[in-house]
């Protein structure tokens, strides 16, 4: 069980003048490295089937898992938080909303060892039974480093996850900017993201969008259940020492719709590692994008598709 856990509440606030509350996660970190675990991490905080949740004014330290879980809640907000953990510390995501609606995390500093904020909505065949989206999610004024993701949604998306604005984001010493990731087996539908304003500075990826990432609980997924990624928007990104600008791998059976980018700039790290755009199984559109992208998205017909977008 996570250090503070609720189920079925409404009406709550976690807050407290910048306190902290450490998780003193080192000793699980090191069982789970050595294989020797023999229960799953505990969270910091997972609140679920729970409304009306506000976390403020809180430095969360070395959890043992992620941070912050709200899953199955609504009419959440998280601002003014504080969330650290180092660099090679395993799966310290910071806020992982779960099939979760009407979330707003704003105004918050991340660094931690895994995904700064990852949007997510359950895992293969138990989350496709399920059904639960999350949507109606903003994140907006975060800053933070970590050697994954800044803003991420997925790779469990199997319940759809929709209508989420990211914007005003600024990320720095990171593996991935922007990271929308899923995998066969998931299902789900990914649609109407806006991704806007976003500075990233030295970093392995800007950008990446890819149908081939994360595990799967057990052998019983179904392989025939193919993830929708679709209506995506990015624009007005711009980087440094960034050292491939984009990655967008879609399924062969599944392509990727409608991603449409605009104003992107990210300037490489002037090394070898340096790489173009890789593009596969994707359409939509892309104007002013630097370094220029793949041709999957930059012809005439398919910019056609994002104009409503530009």
């Amino acid at each position: 069980m996570s250090f503070l856990h609720g189920d079925g509440l409404h009406d709550v606030i976690i807050t407290g003048e910048n306190g902290t509350i450490d998780g003193q996660g080192g000793v699980w970190w090191n069982m789970w490295r050595q294989r020797t675990l023999q229960f799953t991490r505990p969270n910091l905080i997972e609140l679920m089937n729970s409304r009306g949740i506000i976390i403020s004014n809180v430095i969360f330290k070395n959890s043992p898992f992620w941070n912050i879980h709200p899953v199955y809640c609504s009419n959440v907000v998280i601002h003014y938080v504080t969330i650290l953990a180092p660099a090679d510390s395993p799966n310290t995501d910071g806020i992982d909303p779960d099939s979760s609606s009407h979330v707003c995390i704003e105004d918050s500093y991340i660094s931690t060892g895994d995904d700064l904020v990852a949007i997510k909505s359950g895992w293969d065949e138990y989350g496709i039974s399920y059904g639960r989206p999350s949507h109606g999610i903003t994140v907006r004024r975060v800053t933070g480093s970590s050697p994954f993701a800044g803003i991420a949604i997925g790779s469990e998306t199997s319940g759809g996850v929709e209508d989420v604005l990211v914007e005003h984001i600024s990320l720095y010493n990171m593996g991935v900017g922007i990271h929308l990731k899923t995998n066969i087996g998931r299902g789900g539908v990914i649609r109407n993201i806006t991704i806007s304003n976003v500075y990233i500075e030295n970093a392995r990826k800007g950008i990446k969008i890819s149908g081939d990432v994360g595990d799967h609980p057990d052998e019983y997924y179904n392989p025939n259940a193919l993830p929708v990624v679709k209506d995506v928007v990015i624009k007005n990104v711009w980087g440094q020492r960034v050292e491939q600008p984009g990655l967008i791998r879609g399924l062969k059976n599944a392509p990727f719709r409608g991603i449409c980018l605009s104003n992107i700039h990210l300037g490489g790290a002037g090394g070898p590692r340096d790489l173009p755009w890789q593009c596969s199984h994707v359409s939509g559109g892309a104007v002013q994008v630097s370094p220029w992208p793949c041709s999957e998205l930059t012809s005439g017909q398919k910019i056609g598709s994002c104009s409503s977008s530009f």
